[in-house]
């Protein structure tokens, strides 16, 4: 037995013998977003997995990610997380995932304040400005352009749905975009916020919103779903999920399906999500002229969108005579509920006793069905 042959043979074939540069600088980004996630606490539950994920397929001849890079015979062979993202591939986990959310969101302070839906359409604003953006360049084809900007919409399942239609080749950096900007939230908007609100308006306190029926709970899904399905069937898949959702949450008679899409469902989904969006960042294929410019596409944005709600907001302050905070504007971006929370934090820190949390609900609500409104009007145009 040749003892020097067969360390030479298991260091050859090591990792790390044939480390590329790209999976190490991608292997320091897995690391500075796990730390980000554990130690300064950004949505860990969305940013650990996807941070986890492109460790995992950046790591040299692991096999965990095949699906992408190299040709399999059968879906089994394509890795753990191969199989995995074939659930993103198909749309199931982003439809199951809005089911989860539906199951999770209360509509009650939208339907009590509906001035709440010109807010979260305002903060649409930056899917619109990345779509033309993207399109001028020449770079991408429109459907490519549409796809990039729907990541203005902070709306990872609607962003990766949007992207399997109209340009599948770009799923990548566009979830991964997505889903990283959702979970860095807590640090892109503050600046933004304070840049464009004065300390006066953002210590507005806003009256109490009145008590929503269980009857217009349980109305509200079942119109939204009909009425926007029938006007853009191709979102309907998305937008019904999340509908049904909210109804096995507010008709009071399935408990325990409500209590199984609002916890181990969404739980589940979370993971097998995060990881399929995180392996998907792949280094020779992630760290391109192309991908970076969807990732700087993605973060302008993110910034329009969240400007877009602040601004409707500061119009809607004046025209009530003060009665509305320009805070809540921003969390019409459809990442429920952190933009909401966002709002609450940076008004909590102007005045601790102003309570903004339920008031940004609304407008954060509004910005997911804005967001597949969007995504249901770029797929009717560009999809067919």
């Amino acid at each position: 037995m040749n003892f020097i042959g067969i360390v030479q043979g298991i260091l050859g074939g090591s990792g790390y013998a044939n480390i590329t540069w790209q999976e190490a600088v991608m292997l320091i980004v897995a690391f500075v977003l796990m730390y980000m996630a554990i130690v300064k606490q950004f949505e860990p539950l969305l940013l650990l997995p996807i941070a986890f994920g492109i460790f995992m397929s950046n790591l040299p001849n692991s096999g965990t990610f095949k699906y992408f890079y190299s040709e399999v015979d059968h879906w089994y062979e394509a890795g753990i997380l191969g199989v995995m993202y074939m659930g993103v591939k198909s749309s199931f986990f982003p439809c199951m995932m809005f089911l989860a959310v539906g199951a999770m969101t209360d509509f009650g302070p939208l339907i009590a304040n509906p001035i709440s839906l010109l807010l979260g359409a305002a903060a649409q604003l930056g899917i619109y400005c990345a779509f033309v953006f993207a399109n001028a360049t020449g770079l991408f084809t429109p459907q490519q352009a549409a796809a990039i900007g729907i990541i203005g919409g902070a709306d990872g399942p609607t962003a990766i749905y949007v992207a399997n239609n109209l340009a599948p080749e770009l799923v990548a950096p566009i979830a991964v975009a997505a889903y990283s900007y959702m979970a860095l939230i807590p640090l892109i908007q503050p600046p933004i916020m304070h840049a464009l609100t004065t300390e006066k308006e953002r210590k507005i306190k806003m009256t109490q919103l009145r008590k929503v029926s269980k009857t217009e709970k349980v109305i509200f899904p079942i119109m939204v779903a009909c009425l926007v399905s029938l006007f853009l069937p191709d979102v309907a898949p998305l937008l019904c999920m999340l509908m049904l959702g909210n109804l096995f949450r507010e008709c009071g008679v399935v408990e325990r399906l409500s209590d199984v899409a609002q916890n181990a469902l969404c739980n589940i989904c979370t993971i097998f999500l995060g990881l399929s969006v995180g392996a998907t960042a792949r280094g020779e294929l992630f760290l391109r002229t192309q991908t970076l410019a969807i990732v700087c596409m993605g973060l302008a944005a993110f910034c329009f969108s969240t400007v877009g709600g602040l601004l409707l907001g500061k119009v809607l302050c004046v025209v009530t005579g003060g009665k509305i905070n320009p805070l809540i504007g921003s969390a019409g971006v459809s990442a429920v509920p952190m933009a909401a929370r966002v709002s609450q934090t940076v008004g909590a820190k102007t005045d601790r006793t102003n309570f903004l949390l339920m008031h940004a609900m609304g407008p954060n609500v509004a910005g997911v069905i804005g967001s597949a409104v969007a995504a249901g009007f770029f797929l009717t145009f560009f999809a067919h």
